[in-house]
């Protein structure tokens, strides 16, 4: 009974809530929140204070925007005691249709019940209603089995008939489990796949649904969210459907309704032949379509089937009604994280370099987001020409990989920034000594202030006296060591490094290293997400790298980085993955 207050209290989102038994002198509590002392330790209320009992008498919900503005209520002792301004009632019945009480929402102040919130109690009540009924059936259970000992005709009557109630029982407590199930799975989601996901094992118990499926609303079509973790035949068959297909989805989208289709009879008088076709090739008989509404739109349709003929009864109907309610909030939820993933992704790419077309040097770099999927982070690459020195020389070119702190927007913002500004940094010094780029960079970032921490590697290449090699000048702050691939097929990795960018770490003189790059040498730098892996040593997942730089190195670049950034990855990255590869033809 703790449980149906729990859930008016959050549906409703009122403080006070309780399930109300009204007796000859008193007013009995088996269920609430919110209620004070002394009446929560007692679970009681005296009559002289129970709103509850116009609902008993009258056998009809009661609805008090503001009980101080009746002229019956309003000097009402709950009003004070209890701080019962505003309250709405639903009738809660026996088998016979006899009023036991109420299930109730109270808040402390007035209030306008709307017509969802009341249509949310009045299904709660019948879910409580139905529990009810089963203490009730218990007791007549165990009092049938004293008249067994005595009447063996009137035994075997009374087992049949406890069967029967105790099943619709059963069904009761089933749907009543399905909504808080509901509220506790569903709100827990983080996508349309977790969505669906869970949507397989939200229905158990009694009426069981062979098939339980999610459509979403896109314009004037209805698409269908396939199983992440297992492929049912029924999505393999129209994926997307026009909202003007004659099928039970459809009409649900159309005439904004539930819809109903109890047998075949039904389905083939009522809607198209290739509905009709789908339904037998899956095999089901019954169909319950539900639409999802979100707090702006129509966010699409849940679809339930049986195989065998089901009977949808008024309990299970508003039972699921409410699950549908909250489906349609984990959906809503779910597109509004996707969208917005879809935007951060779209800004982190824009935010990428399109890598310089040169005739002398080979390069390729790739970009891949955190597993997770949740936010746009802090890693990038960056390759551009210098202002060439002669005509008859190829113009020096610039590299850059990095790897701001963080996972979330403000790391893709000072990302940005740091780049832009090491770009200036480095123009603005010739004859642009990387070391000197990146004293500038920490310079300005203190004096902005920018809070700028993380980890780079920022190179120059240089045609190396004329002839076909190249030379590599580097400066590292903090950065996972860059890797050398010589064409001997041997890997060197270039560990020499100064501390990582801090503001708190203070002035620090950068340093910066030189390596002769001869024709067919391959260089690779990338950031960290590449061989992190929680619980993985990291000195072995460089190793690992260095294995696999060794054996395909000399592959086309696109092949080399879809070999280096697909190796399997247990657990997967946890951040985001910047590979860049150069060579020297």
């Amino acid at each position: 009974m703790d449980r149906f207050a729990r859930l008016v209290s959050r549906l409703l989102r009122v403080p006070v809530a309780f399930v109300s038994l009204v007796e000859d002198d008193r007013q009995i509590l088996p269920g609430m929140i919110g209620l004070p002392e002394p009446w929560a330790q007692a679970r009681e209320l005296p009559l002289s204070h129970a709103l509850c009992r116009h609902v008993a008498v009258s056998g009809e919900p009661l609805v008090l925007p503001d009980a101080r503005a009746d002229e019956r209520l309003r000097t009402h002792p709950a009003i004070a005691d209890l701080r019962a301004v505003a309250y709405a009632g639903m009738p809660l019945t026996d088998g016979e249709g006899l009023v036991l009480g109420s299930l109730c929402a109270v808040d402390h102040r007035p209030r306008t019940w709307n017509e969802g919130e009341l249509s949310d109690l009045e299904d709660l009540a019948a879910a409580c209603s139905a529990e009810l009924r089963l203490r009730i059936l218990s007791a007549q259970s165990r009092s049938a089995q004293k008249v067994l000992q005595t009447a063996r005709a009137a035994a075997e009557r009374a087992r049949s008939d406890a069967e029967r109630l105790e099943q619709e029982a059963q069904a009761g407590l089933d749907h009543a489990e399905l909504l808080l199930r509901a509220s506790e799975e569903l709100a827990r989601t983080s996508g349309l796949d977790d969505v669906r996901r869970r949507l397989r094992d939200l229905f158990v118990g009694v009426g069981k649904p062979s098939y339980a499926g999610l459509l979403v609303a896109d314009k004037d079509e209805l698409h269908r969210v396939p199983d992440p973790d297992h492929a049912h035949p029924v999505e393999r068959e129209f994926l997307s459907l026009p909202v003007t297909a004659a099928f039970p989805s459809t009409r649900a989208m159309r005439e904004r309704r539930a819809v109903f289709v109890p047998d075949r009879e039904s389905l083939v008088a009522d809607y198209g032949p290739e509905a009709v076709g789908f339904f037998d090739r899956m095999g089901f008989t019954t169909v319950f379509c539900l639409p999802l509404w979100g707090s702006r739109s129509l966010l699409g349709v849940l679809v339930i089937c049986w195989a065998k003929r089901h009977e949808v009864g008024v309990t299970e109907r508003a039972t699921l009604t409410a699950a549908a309610g909250y489906v349609a909030q984990a959906v809503e939820r779910a597109r509004y994280l996707d969208e917005r993933i879809s935007v951060a992704r779209q800004l982190q790419e824009a935010m990428l370099t399109d890598l310089p077309l040169t005739d002398h040097l080979e390069l390729s770099a790739v970009y891949q987001p955190a597993a997770d999927g949740e936010m746009i982070g802090g890693d990038w690459y960056d390759a551009y020409h210098l202002p060439p020195v002669s005509a008859d020389e190829p113009a020096a070119l610039m590299i850059t990989v990095g790897d701001i702190t963080g996972h979330d927007m403000h790391a893709a913002t000072v990302m940005g920034q740091v780049r832009s500004m090491l770009r200036q940094a480095t123009l603005d010094h010739p004859p642009y000594s990387p070391a000197t780029a990146l004293h500038a960079l920490e310079a300005a970032c203190s004096a902005l202030p920018i809070e700028a921490g993380g980890t780079l590697v920022h190179a120059r290449l240089d045609r190396a006296d004329g002839g076909p090699d190249w030379r590599l000048t580097w400066s590292n702050a903090g950065h996972p060591p860059p890797l050398l691939r010589t064409p001997d097929g041997r890997v060197t990795s270039l560990v020499e490094h100064d501390i990582l960018l801090h503001r708190g770490l203070g002035p620090f003189r950068r340093t910066e290293h030189r390596r002769d790059l001869p024709a067919g040498s391959t260089l690779l730098l990338y950031t960290d997400g590449l061989i992190e892996r929680r619980g993985h040593d990291i000195d072995a997942s460089i190793a690992q790298l260095v294995a696999l730089f060794a054996r395909h190195g000399d592959r086309p670049m696109g092949d080399l980085l879809r070999r280096i950034t697909s190796r399997p990855a247990t657990p997967a990255p946890g951040d985001d993955v910047v590979v860049l590869a150069l060579r020297v033809p």
